[in-house]
């Protein structure tokens, strides 16, 4: 277990601020069984406020010029009424390692530019904190401090992330794992050379990753890695925060209606002008007869996606995906698409990666002991497709935010 030097209580305070007052339970119950692949439905057409194009949620097309969506008729967006004579600017530029597009409603082009680019200058120094690929980010010299026996004073964003995701690891037997760095190094090489790690390998860079060897000190804002060449890895954390970040940075500069589309992750603020939300599609699983794409709306909410669709390799006729699991440093090999929904992007990037570790029981468990969230989870285990969803899914794809069920 984690060494704290103060209360857990507090720990759990911050998850409760990002999840707007939602809690946490133990892990119970039996979640649904899983749904035959028949039983979904195709997504709907949309217009032209679609989420743009991040490798797992991709925008639906806009109708013809002049051709009436064929939507059936969405809620009633609950957002004030907007300036009358916003227009909708777009920005995109690499970051993180992936094309970051910023989507937002101003009142002409300067203010729009303003905002875009002090939400561009947010990313980029979140970069800066959270890298793992930048030998002189925050969290790499971090890392390089592993085993010396010191408390080491981090950011008040490093902290938050380094937080929230020893709290999510205790409470999911490590299926998210940010020590894990060692083990991504070794399966990265794995990717490139299409071998697998020789297994002495494998076993030594095991040794030196276990969330447990993470120590944060509350009070002091304190982290120690206590065994030598440990590595973090916030991969499956911090495009979700930094999404966030930047709606934050918009609103600042007099934004507030805008979407961010970091990757695999999308946060969004108030609905576009006029709409109920913005319209994104999920992306479906690359196999014959797989569920179709599915049609969210986000307002106020995010929404978060991990597969191996992009980013895979096959070893010995075995798919294995780029996400790795802890408990074997090997990538998962059940070829699967999880996608959550929840009232922000930090939120939905710790869930989903944790639940494509914890699997479709465990992760439908997680989600029932979050309120407000939400989760829809395809794949294909042995060849054979199976699907699940929360039993809040369909509404919360409808009103733009799950609720509380």
């Amino acid at each position: 277990m984690v060494t704290r030097l103060s209360s857990g209580a507090a720990t759990a305070a911050v998850l409760l601020f990002l999840l707007q007052g939602n809690t946490l339970a133990a892990l119970s119950g039996a979640p649904p069984a899983p749904a035959e692949t028949a039983a979904r439905q195709p997504g709907v057409p949309a217009d032209a406020d679609a989420a743009t194009a991040a490798p797992e949620c991709k925008p639906e097309a806009a109708p013809a010029s002049g051709e009436e969506s064929k939507a059936e008729t969405p809620p009633a967006s609950k957002e004030p009424a907007p300036f009358p004579a916003l227009e909708r600017f777009e920005y995109m530029r690499p970051q993180m390692g992936s094309p970051f597009k910023i989507t937002l409603y101003a009142k002409d082009k300067e203010s729009g530019d303003k905002a875009a680019e002090a939400g561009f200058a947010r990313a980029q120094q979140l970069n800066s904190i959270l890298s793992d690929y930048q030998k002189d980010s925050e969290l790499s010299r971090l890392s390089a401090t592993a085993g010396g026996g010191r408390a080491v004073p981090v950011s008040d964003d490093l902290w938050r992330i380094l937080d929230l995701s020893i709290d999510m690891a205790a409470r999911t037997d490590g299926a998210l794992d940010i020590t894990v760095g060692p083990l991504v190094d070794l399966w990265r090489a794995a990717r490139r050379t299409g071998v697998m790690p020789p297994p002495d390998e494998l076993a030594m860079q095991r040794q030196r990753t276990g969330w447990q060897k993470l120590k944060l000190d509350r009070a002091a804002r304190t982290v120690e890695l206590t065994m030598p060449r440990m590595r973090l890895d916030l991969g499956g954390v911090a495009k979700g925060y930094v999404a966030d970040e930047v709606l934050k940075a918009l609103a600042q500069n007099g934004v507030e209606s805008a979407l961010v589309a970091a990757s695999g992750d999308i946060a969004a603020s108030a609905a576009p002008p006029g709409k109920p939300g913005w319209r994104v599609m999920t992306t479906a699983l690359d196999v014959p007869d797989a569920p179709p794409e599915r049609l969210v709306w986000l307002r106020h909410s995010a929404i978060s996606t991990s597969g191996d669709t992009w980013q895979r390799v096959e070893i010995g006729g075995v798919r294995y995906s780029h996400i790795v699991d802890p408990h074997t440093g090997i990538g998962m090999t059940d070829h699967s698409l999880v996608t959550v929904l929840g009232p922000n992007g930090t939120t939905t990037d710790l869930l989903e990666t944790t639940i494509t570790v914890l699997g479709p029981e465990k992760g439908l468990k997680l989600i029932a002991a979050m309120p407000g969230t939400a989760v829809y989870i395809v794949r294909q285990p042995e060849g054979k497709i199976q699907s699940w969803e929360s039993p809040n899914w369909n509404t919360a794809a409808a009103n733009g935010v799950p609720e509380d069920r």
